[in-house]
């Protein structure tokens, strides 16, 4: 149910920043409408500025109109000068009053010529002017073009990479809901397992119920009769017992100890750099020490908290003596620790140097608060932080409050009782969590305190980074409190339960002698134990179990076709027993016959003569087979009649005085039967080889068709992966290449728009220049005239 409930908060997580994402990509849509909108704004703007420079075209139209038609004019007066000149020459009589015709003609030119040079250079002014005023509009317009273009890369960027994340987002989701239904389907098989376990464990809690009745009746009648004296019935006597060693127990409080030995040891550092960051702010500020004389008491507060290390390192030296003390072999209770009262001492060493640094604390802090650079703010926060360490000293007070009676019972264990043990550790529990809101508190303090010092004209950096430091051995000071509260809290129920081990039926250790004589029983005791224990058999050595755990993990034969090799074993195995049997009953129905027929040669003997002899043995001989010559080649017989006997190679006759063909034929028999026989193991064992090299065969083909077989899911898996992934690819090669488009048609707009302005403009300068030709002839002519 853990599981589920963490990967249901992942899941949560997983749809909480699914949902950011969601909410960003909205907002990066309405920013590219934005600045859809802004380009389109450019659009209407740049269209203004075209109607503009059409109007100012048209202007320019109509002035170079106006110039022709007054050049014209003026050529036509140039014209009636010089006819008139030609009639002067004509008309010397009349010469006088000609002239002065001639002149007011000339007068009345003149002023209309000025008139027009005047205006022609208004126009060219006119002209300069708009003709800056587009070049400075058209710089403005391209610069805001590539800025916009720029940005809408840049958002362009920004939404890929965001459907990018989103896509991952959308695959991680649905990875862990295939695997949240897996872990679901197989924690249903789990509940189902534990249905049918606690069904079992009921019918054995039952049965356990029933024989426990049984013995405990059994033990009750034999202690009546047999035990002639209660010894834990006498708390003084009871004592002495030993208990039942628990090395769980033994070893989850060392592991404990270890724990609490490690959080001791963060916290003596950070406080080692506490009061020396603190003795060296004490040095630097109000009044820096190098360049001016402080306070005689700052000096003396400086000189305590100099040494502050022989109080604080001894902290962690006792907890490391408590932690050696604790071992396999001991009985650990509040009696039998005694190096829990050298901590204590320590701790009492620390809470005097706190009790006596307190006073020159707050008396420098106040000083800090007379300065003339203290501000209303900054006063306020020194009087917090006088509070807070009042509020400290006050903590650890309280701590060695108890910590010394837990220390009672190894010293005087008739001064607290057993039963207050427990509310003595809530105790320091609830003191412990109150030591880490100290510490908060002044952490938040100090900081809020060090960022207005840090505001002021004469702070220095040596100020800022004593105070630096001196907030990180707060901030450590801080964690390390809130994990020793969170330790103690988490493992209380550890520390009640483990003050009931000891001797079984008391209730409390009388003294710490009769501790000690406890625990000398107990070596004793564990002595006696390993003199009875006998010594066990000898292992698999190291070496061999190695290659033997190697040959197992690299064999390729599943657990299947093992199960199927030993199968086919015992199937051979109830073959071969079978047909042991059958050939036992064979052997047991050829004696019996062999008996028989042995009875039948013999009464024949008797009834006929001795010619008759060797067709009877012939007969009886012939019912012999080789299970049963093996078995009797051993024997002696002994007999005064010709036996023949038959064999695999042939039949043989020999008489009982013919002794010295008796060897041979046996050695031949020996011989052929032993030939036959190895011939029949190497048989058996090429056909045992031949069936173990098929099972391994088949066995290493079934792991392989198992591995193709998970092959090909693997490979159809990634082909669906594969064929998602392109189709994904697909997609947004689309999206790109319509996005690549608009683009495309709206840079291809602007710079159409761009080459007609640039066209107009170039005919403007041309119409300009022709003016300014123009206009310097008229002028030439002007001067000619």
């Amino acid at each position: 149910m853990a599981a589920t409930a963490e990967l249901q908060g992942k899941y949560q997580k997983l749809a909480q920043e699914y949902s950011k994402l969601r909410a960003q990509n909205q907002v990066l849509k309405k920013g590219v409408v934005d600045e859809q909108a802004n380009s389109t704004s450019l659009k209407e703007q740049l269209k203004m500025k075209d109607q503009s420079l059409r109007k100012l075209q048209q202007e320019m139209d109509s002035l170079a109109f106006r110039n022709q038609q007054l050049a014209k004019r003026v050529e036509l007066l140039q014209d009636e000068l010089a006819l008139s000149e030609l009639k002067g020459k004509k008309n010397k009589k009349s010469g006088e009053a000609s002239s002065q015709l001639s002149q007011e003609q000339k007068n009345v030119f003149d002023e209309d010529l000025q008139k027009k040079i005047e205006e022609n250079e208004r126009l060219h002014i006119q002209f300069f002017e708009a003709d800056e005023k587009h070049k400075r509009l058209e710089s403005e317009l391209r610069s805001r073009l590539e800025v916009l273009e720029m940005e809408t890369a840049q958002h362009q960027a920004v939404v890929d990479g965001l459907t990018r994340k989103y896509m991952e987002t959308i695959e991680k989701l649905q990875n862990d809901k295939a695997k949240l239904e897996i872990k679901s389907q197989t924690l249903e098989r789990e509940a189902k397992d534990c249905r049918v376990r606690t069904e079992e464990c009921q019918q054995q809690l039952k049965n356990l119920h029933s024989d426990l009745g049984s013995k405990l009746d059994e033990s009750l009648h034999i202690i009546r009769e047999k035990v002639p004296f209660n010894d834990t019935r006498s708390s003084q006597f009871n004592a002495l017992n030993v208990p039942l060693h628990n090395r769980r127990r033994q070893l989850k409080l060392r592991d404990l100890v270890g724990q609490a030995l490690a959080f001791i040891q963060d916290l003596v550092m950070a406080l080692l750099n506490f009061h020396t960051y603190t003795e060296q702010r004490v040095q630097i500020f109000p009044v820096d020490s190098a360049t001016d004389t402080i306070s005689p008491l700052n000096q003396k507060f400086s000189q305590y908290l100099h040494e502050n290390a022989s109080y604080v390192r001894p902290l962690e030296e006792g907890m490391l003596h408590f932690f050696e003390s604790i071992t396999e072999d001991t009985v650990t209770v509040l009696e039998t620790t005694a190096k829990l009262k050298s901590f204590s001492d320590y701790l009492k060493a620390y809470v005097h140097f706190l009790r006596k640094i307190l006073p020159y604390q707050l008396k420098s802090l106040e000083e800090e608060c007379e300065s003339s650079l203290c501000t209303a703010a900054l006063r306020a926060r020194n009087m917090e932080l006088q509070h807070d360490m009042k509020r400290l000293t006050a903590v650890f007070e309280k701590l060695h409050t108890y910590v010394s009676l837990l220390a009672l019972p190894s010293m005087k264990p008739d001064r607290l009782l057993r039963t207050n043990f427990s509310s003595i550790f809530t105790h320091i529990a609830s003191a412990l969590h109150g030591f880490h809101d100290i510490m908060k508190d002044i952490s938040k303090h100090y900081s809020q305190k060090a960022a207005l010092e840090h505001e002021l004209p004469t702070s220095t950096q040596k100020l800022i980074t004593t105070n630096d430091c001196i907030l990180s051995s707060v901030v450590a000071l801080t964690n390390g409190a809130g994990k020793v509260a969170s330790f103690f809290s988490n493992n209380l129920d550890c520390f009640t339960a483990s003050l009931s081990y000891g001797p079984k039926g008391g209730m409390e250790f009388i003294n710490p002698l009769s501790a000690e004589c406890m625990l000398q029983y107990k070596k004793k005791a564990a002595a006696y134990m390993k003199l009875l224990k006998k010594p066990c058999c000898d292992s698999v050595p190291y070496e061999e179990a190695l290659a033997n755990r190697r040959i197992l993990l690299s064999s390729t034969e599943s657990r299947e076709g093992l199960a199927q090799q030993v199968q086919q074993s015992l199937e051979k195995i109830a073959k071969l027993e079978q047909e042991k049997e059958h050939w036992m009953l064979e052997a047991q129905l050829a004696k019996i016959r062999l008996e028989k027929e042995n009875i039948k040669v013999a009464e024949k003997l008797k009834n006929s003569g001795g010619g008759q002899l060797i067709e009877a043995s012939q007969e009886s001989s012939l019912l012999l087979n080789a299970a049963e010559q093996e078995k009797e080649n051993g024997t002696e017989k002994v007999l005064s009649e010709p036996i023949k006997i038959t064999s695999l190679v042939g039949m043989l006759t020999m008489t009982a005085c013919n002794e010295k063909q008796v060897p041979e034929a046996d050695t031949r028999e020996d011989l052929i039967k032993n030939h036959y026989m190895t011939r029949i193991v190497e048989l058996t064992s090429q056909l045992q080889l031949a069936d173990s090299k098929s099972v391994h065969f088949h066995a290493e083909c079934r792991a392989l068709a198992k591995r193709l077989s998970l092959a090909e899911k693997s490979k159809e898996s990634s082909t669906e992966e594969m064929r998602l992934a392109r189709q994904s690819i697909t997609r947004l090669q689309d999206e790109l290449t319509t996005t690549k488009r608009s683009y495309e048609d709206q840079l291809s707009m602007m710079s159409d728009h761009l080459c007609s302005m640039n066209e107009t403009l170039s005919k403007q300068r041309e119409e300009i220049d022709t003016l300014k030709l123009a206009s310097k002839g008229n002028s030439k002519k002007n001067k000619s005239r």
